[in-house]
């Protein structure tokens, strides 16, 4: 299964729907694109939701932390929603888990944006 980004508004938040796998090529490099465009759409509050994630490698978190990096530079925020074991278990061995705002559920998580 390839990569499926869906975008949704929740309020002022930018809620993206990640499904698939976000790996090395069109996965990680679709992850960033989709990020540029939000904020060059001067969308700021973005949360992934990425209960849909059936595979992450490191190129995928590279994706991640590019994300990050992007809509934090932009004075964004940007927080991650609903992580899948794979996608835990990359944070915890790259100790990269702290770096994330991360939340379970989507109501908290829409409340927790400022």
């Amino acid at each position: 299964m390839s990569l499926k980004l869906t975008n949704r508004l929740v309020g002022d938040v930018s809620v993206v729907d990640v499904a698939g796998r976000i790996t090395m090529g069109e996965g990680s490099s679709a992850l960033r694109d989709c990020m540029r465009d939000m904020i060059a759409k001067s969308q700021r509050k973005i949360l992934l939701n990425l209960s849909g994630v059936t595979h992450i490698d490191s190129s995928g978190l590279g994706g991640l932390v590019s994300g990050l990096t992007t809509v934090t530079n932009a004075g964004g925020q940007f927080k991650l929603l609903g992580l899948t074991k794979c996608v835990k278990d990359l944070l915890a061995i790259t100790k990269l888990g702290p770096v994330f705002d991360i939340h379970e559920e989507e109501a908290h998580a829409i409340r927790s944006f400022t």
